[in-house]
C-alpha cells in the first residue's frame, strides 16, 4: 500500500528525535532485546531468490542447505524439517542475515495487511543507483526513491522481491547516531515492521518483557504507529491495524507466509523461558551458530526468535 507506506516513512523519520536527550540507563535497567540479527522469509523458489539477491543486491551466500529437525521444532514448524534454506548476508559482512525458507506462497495471497511482521527495511548506500539497477531485475519496484519530507537525509524506495518479500530500501545520506548507515551497496536490515491489533498492548509487551522503550504514538489521519528502540541502529516499527485484520496465513506445520520470524540478540534469555514455544536449541543457522535460540509469540501473533548473548 504505497500511500500508507509513504506516510509511515515520513513519521518514522521524525522518531529518532523522540529519544534525544535521554540519559543512559543503569546497567540493571538496560533494555534486553538487542539488535535485529536475522529475518526469516518464506519463498517458493529459493534459486530465484538467491540469484536475485546475489546478482542485484550484491548479497553473499552464507549458507545453503536444509532446515534441521531441531530448528523446525523450535519454530513449531515441523513440516519444514528437511526443506531448503538459504542464508544471505550483506557484502559488508555485518552480522544481520536474511534466511529464506522453502515454503510456497499460495496464489494470489499477499501478507501486506496481515497482522504480525510484514516489511523488512534495509539500509542502502544510494537508492537512486539501486533504483536503476533494479529496473531490469526480478525485483518489482512499488515506489521509486523519494526524499522524506522535512528530513532530507532520508531517501527511500519500496520493492518486492521474487519470493514476495516486501522491502523498504532506505538511503541514510548523513550519519545518524541511532540509524544503521549502510556499509555496503545494500546494507543490513535495520527496521522490521509489524501490524498490531492493539498498538498500546504491543508497546507494553516490549516494555514489560524486555524493558525496551518506544517513541510516543503518532496519530496520523490514516494510521497510528510507534517505534521500539533496539541496539546497533535497529528498531521495530509497530503499526495499528484496523479491527478485523487477520493473522498471516500459516499452513499446517509451516511458518507464517512472508516475513515469518525475526531474530534478535537478547541478554535476558532465561527470563523468558515460560513464553518459549519449544525448548531452547543450539542454533545451527546464522546468526550466532552454536548459541542458544528459542522462539516466542508476541501479542500480534508475531514469531520472535531470541539469541542468547
Amino acid at each position: 500500500m504505497p500511500t500508507r507506506r509513504r506516510m509511515i516513512q515520513t513519521t518514522l523519520a521524525a522518531l529518532p528525535t523522540a529519544f534525544a536527550g535521554q540519559g543512559v540507563a543503569a546497567a540493571e535497567n538496560a533494555p534486553t532485546l538487542g539488535a535485529i540479527r536475522g529475518v526469516t522469509i518464506t519463498a517458493g523458489d529459493l534459486k530465484a531468490v538467491e540469484h536475485a539477491w546475489t546478482e542485484y543486491m550484491a548479497y553473499r551466500v552464507v549458507h545453503r542447505g536444509s532446515v534441521s529437525e531441531r530448528t523446525a521444532k523450535s519454530w513449531n514448524a515441523p513440516a519444514l524439517a528437511g526443506k531448503g534454506v538459504v542464508v544471505l548476508g550483506p557484502a559488508s559482512g555485518e552480522p544481520t542475515f536474511l534466511r529464506f525458507v522453502e515454503q510456497p506462497t499460495p496464489a494470489g495471497y499477499s501478507p501486506a495487511d496481515a497482522l504480525g511482521w510484514n516489511v523488512t527495511e534495509i539500509t542502502v548506500e544510494n537508492s537512486d543507483k539501486l533504483y536503476e539497477r533494479l529496473k531490469a531485475s526480478p525485483f518489482t519496484i512499488t515506489h521509486p526513491p523519494s526524499f522524506v519530507p522535512t528530513y532530507n537525509y532520508l531517501k527511500a524506495m519500496q520493492a518486492e522481491g521474487p519470493g514476495g518479500e516486501r522491502l523498504n530500501l532506505t538511503w541514510i545520506t548523513e550519519t545518524r547516531p541511532d540509524l544503521a548507515v549502510a556499509k555496503s551497496f545494500v546494507g543490513r536490515c535495520f527496521i522490521v515492521t509489524q501490524g498490531s491489533p492493539d498498538l498500546p498492548a504491543s508497546l507494553k509487551f516490549f516494555k514489560d518483557e524486555f524493558g525496551n522503550d518506544a517513541s510516543p504514538i503518532r496519530d496520523l489521519p490514516k494510521i497510528k504507529l510507534s517505534v521500539v528502540k533496539l541496539d546497533d541502529g535497529s528498531k521495530i516499527e509497530i503499526d495499528q491495524f484496523p479491527a478485523g485484520a487477520k493473522p498471516p496465513m500459516r499452513p499446517p506445520g509451516g511458518l507464517p507466509v512472508g516475513v515469518a520470524l525475526v531474530t534478535f540478540d537478547c541478554t535476558s534469555f532465561d527470563r523468558h523461558r515460560a513464553r518459549f514455544i519449544a525448548a531452547p536449541v543450539k542454533a545451527d543457522l546464522e546468526p550466532r551458530i552454536g548459541r542458544r535460540a528459542a522462539t516466542m509469540i508476541g501479542p500480534a501473533g508475531e514469531l520472535i526468535e531470541l539469541m542468547d548473548v
